[in-house]
């Protein structure tokens, strides 16, 4: 049956880097970003209909909704879905629609300290007026409240920590890891590079 991962946290609270490497580690997994179908509207939608923050468009969370159920009724495989979601109505519309559809969802969110948070976007060379610098007060505040999901202080695990922490809580039988440091290293920052918006 098939099973939805939510990664929700702070920008820089290690949601894409864990997504990836519980993908790696899972058989019959896929990594759903909602982020994609956000940055295919904002361009091509016309300037006088575009919104500051994606999250806003209705469509947004209903295409989400739909193409994530789609995926649920037609693979047998893990869901993994890393995304920073902080308005609770927003969240709500979007997980809500699925459990009623009794998909099988685990909700987390990844936190983190101010401090680390800092550190950790400061590693991705992201400035202080950076879109992710901006929002971690307003994420840290708002993703406190437990119905966004459980959570796991990623202060002091490392990534596969807490990859390790998220299978024992939904179940799933992690595949042996074999693949060097050094391989495992290059693997991330791929990821990260490929993930600089």
């Amino acid at each position: 049956m098939t099973k939805i991962i939510w990664l929700n946290g702070a920008f820089g609270a290690g949601k894409t880097q864990t997504a990836y490497e519980l993908h790696r580690r899972l058989e019959n997994s896929f990594v759903y970003d909602p982020e994609n179908i956000g940055f295919f509207l904002n361009q091509n939608l016309p300037g006088e209909v575009r919104k500051r923050d994606f999250q806003d468009y209705e469509i947004w969370r209903e295409f989400n909704y739909k193409t994530i159920k789609y995926i649920a009724e037609n693979d047998d495989g893990t869901i993994i879905v890393p995304v920073t979601i902080t308005d609770i109505s927003y969240f709500e519309e979007i997980t809500g629609n699925l459990e009623s559809e009794k998909i099988e969802l685990y909700k987390f969110v990844l936190s983190a300290s101010k401090e680390v948070i800092e550190s950790r976007l400061k590693k991705r060379f992201e400035r202080k007026s950076s879109w992710g610098f901006k929002q971690i007060d307003r994420c840290i505040t708002s993703l406190a409240d437990e119905a966004f999901g459980e959570k796991i202080e990623t202060d002091y695990l490392s990534i596969d920590g807490v990859v390790e922490i998220i299978a024992a809580k939904t179940n799933l039988v992690l595949k042996e890891d074999n693949c060097s440091n050094l391989k495992r290293r290059i693997d991330r920052i791929k990821t990260q590079i490929k993930h600089i918006r």
